[in-house]
């Protein structure tokens, strides 16, 4: 527990008392020569806290924006408090939970995560209603990433799968998926994507793969029962299995895909955008590694930024305050410099140069808002695919 409001005093000692006590009580000094006494003067200074996690690159990216926010909020504090990946999400939410059930506070403010955790948050009530009269900066917010929201989020940065592809080898890069699956059969043994539960850009193809035999609003349906009109992907991708690297090994997270690309022992990798443009320029991946969108897209989408309903006034004003903060043009020319991700208000509010640099990979993607369904999609692919 930490005390949300802290008061800094400046006390000035009692001063000198002049004049001295007589044998009796009517040789007192006077009272004003007595004592000198300066009065307490107090700021309030709010302390707020935001619980995120992932990887190193999530910590060193608020490191650096909160100590700006805090030059110019003078009177907030931000306390991160960093959950590495892997132990961030889940226990985060069920600590919201517990303490929305025992009426009591979270102690946690702001809540970066991901589209299900706000479904889970609407169902729970667990989140305050954001919109342009709280967080004013909502307005330059692209409107696909406010799809989903349903006015519980912040969508501040965002990236998406594309294919990577070895440049002094693929010559024609396919368009469209139905190109890439073609060129897969027609390159056997050159193409990789990683087992979908262990990263996202496996599952992206996965997830790709079979939403693209369904009409684009499927990939806003969270009922069972579209679990029905799975059969032609996943057909699609048994059919793939044994034209994939090795005849269908699947290497384990995304970076073990970037890993046989960066090695050349395969050619063309789904991959994550900001994860291999990173890489690309710290030289960890050879130069030749190039960048694509297919149309339409792969699966990508923002993170978000979700704000507690603790019931407390001037921690949600303040917390709203740091909200509206992380959607200015400073902050997302940041997303973009330091985490080489997509920003979350619109391109036009960036620097053209910056839009130059992304052009290759700022196509399209879509948003896969099916909840909990994408682990019934990892299981039958574990099922019907890995045990080939």
């Amino acid at each position: 527990m930490y005390n949300r409001v802290k008061k800094l005093a400046k006390k000035s000692a009692v001063l000198g008392m002049t004049g001295l006590f007589a044998l009796s009580l009517t040789a007192c000094g006077s009272s004003e020569d007595a004592a000198t006494t300066s009065k307490e003067s107090e700021q309030e200074k709010t302390e707020i806290s935001l619980y995120t996690g992932g990887s190193l690159n999530v910590k060193e990216f608020w490191q650096e924006v909160i100590p700006a926010f805090e030059e110019e909020h003078q009177n907030i504090d931000v306390e991160l408090v960093f959950l590495p990946a892997g132990q961030g999400g889940q226990s985060t939410m069920d600590r919201l939970i517990a303490a929305k059930k025992a009426n009591k506070d979270s102690e946690v403010d702001i809540y970066e995560g991901g589209l299900a955790d706000i479904v889970v948050g609407e169902e729970e009530g667990l989140f305050t209603e954001l919109n342009e009269s709280n967080i004013p900066n909502l307005a330059n917010v692209k409107a696909e990433n406010l799809e989903g929201t349903n006015g519980l989020a912040v969508p501040h940065r965002a990236s998406s799968v594309v294919l990577a592809y070895n440049s002094d080898v693929v010559k024609e890069v396919p368009e469209t998926p139905e190109e890439m699956y073609q060129w897969i059969k027609d390159n056997p043994g050159r193409f990789a994507y990683n087992d979908p539960t262990t990263g996202g850009s496996g599952s992206s193809f996965v997830l790709t793969t079979i939403y693209n035999q369904l009409p684009p609003e499927a990939m806003n349906v969270q009922d069972e029962s579209i679990m029905e009109d799975w059969d032609k992907g996943f057909d699609i991708l048994s059919e793939l299995d044994s034209y994939m690297y090795r005849e269908g090994v699947y290497p384990k997270k995304n970076q073990g895909t970037l890993d046989l690309l960066a090695n050349g022992e395969v050619d063309i990798i789904p991959a994550w955008s900001d994860m291999a443009l990173e890489q690309l320029d710290k030289e960890l991946i050879p130069e030749n590694i190039k960048l694509k969108q297919l149309t339409p897209g792969f699966t990508g989408g923002p993170a978000y930024m979700m704000l507690a309903d603790n019931g407390e006034e001037e921690r949600t004003e303040a917390a709203e305050t740091f909200l509206n903060y992380v959607l200015t043009p400073e902050v997302q020319e940041t997303v973009v410099n330091k985490m080489y991700g997509y920003p979350g208000i619109e391109w036009e509010f960036l620097d053209e140069e910056m839009q130059k640099n992304f052009e290759s990979v700022s196509g399209d993607y879509r948003i896969f808002n099916g909840g909990k369904l994408g682990e019934e999609v990892n299981k039958r692919w574990q099922k019907e695919i890995a045990s080939q």
